[in-house]
């Protein structure tokens, strides 16, 4: 029996008279546990997540589209590439490492967007429009 273990794939070859157990193969499960055990070996189950962004043709911004397990970021924009952006759609793609993402709490979000209420300037609604002037 061979056993090779190449970026993302696990290959396992059998030859005539290898095949496990006594009676011609074992059961699935065996067999899902140590192709799980051979990963882990190899160092594949412990690749950092990575959250894509893409932009679309028609868009101006990316949006976050879903995540991926990726060695690093080139094979993560691959990955993101043909999982996320098959029909062509996609203009740019962004990665970036989960663990980089910094979040706030919606909970705190009164506490958060608080000092913003007393900047009247930030909405303008004191001005005046003239008529000319639409979707405002």
């Amino acid at each position: 029996m061979i056993q090779t273990c190449s970026m993302n794939i696990f290959f396992k070859k059998f030859y005539y008279g290898d095949i496990p157990e006594d009676n011609g193969g074992d059961d699935k499960a065996k067999t899902a546990s140590k192709i799980s055990a051979a990963v882990a070996d190899a160092g594949m189950g412990t690749w950092p997540l990575w959250e894509v962004f893409i932009r679309s043709k028609q868009g101006l911004d990316h949006k976050h589209v879903g995540s991926l397990h990726a060695a690093d970021a080139t094979m993560a924009i691959e990955n993101a590439r043909d999982v996320y952006t098959r029909r062509m759609e996609g203009e740019s793609i962004w990665v970036v490492e989960s663990k980089y993402i910094t979040a706030s709490n919606p909970e705190e979000a009164g506490e958060l967007y608080e000092p913003a209420a007393d900047k009247i300037y930030r909405h303008p609604t004191f001005y005046h429009l003239p008529d000319e002037v639409k979707h405002m």
